[in-house]
């Protein structure tokens, strides 16, 4: 990958929601809502606090929950990342 987030940024890969709802409706791409899961591709150095790095809580290939309306969604190549900072994953999805 090309992306080296930095400081407390981690770069996601996002969740394709599926396009058939269970009982075979279809939805369109408008009806669709936004994931809010994914897998961590690439994480900063860590955040900086009282002049000392502190690492970061995730690691690349957590899988994570993050808040609705967080990130900025960037395009490389022909593949679709998240960059957001660490404050804004909720939660780390253990199997």
């Amino acid at each position: 990958m090309d992306i080296r987030p930095l400081g407390d940024r981690v770069v996601i890969k996002v969740r394709e929601e599926e396009e058939m709802t269970k009982s075979g409706i279809v939805l369109p791409g408008t009806a669709k809502e936004k994931p809010q899961e994914g897998t961590i591709v690439a994480v900063g150095s860590g955040e900086i606090v009282d002049g000392k790095k502190l690492p970061l809580e995730v690691k690349e290939g957590d899988n994570v929950i993050f808040s609705k309306y967080a990130g900025t969604e960037v395009k490389v190549g022909e593949e679709e990342y998240l960059i957001l900072k660490q404050n804004d994953i909720l939660a780390i999805v253990e199997k």
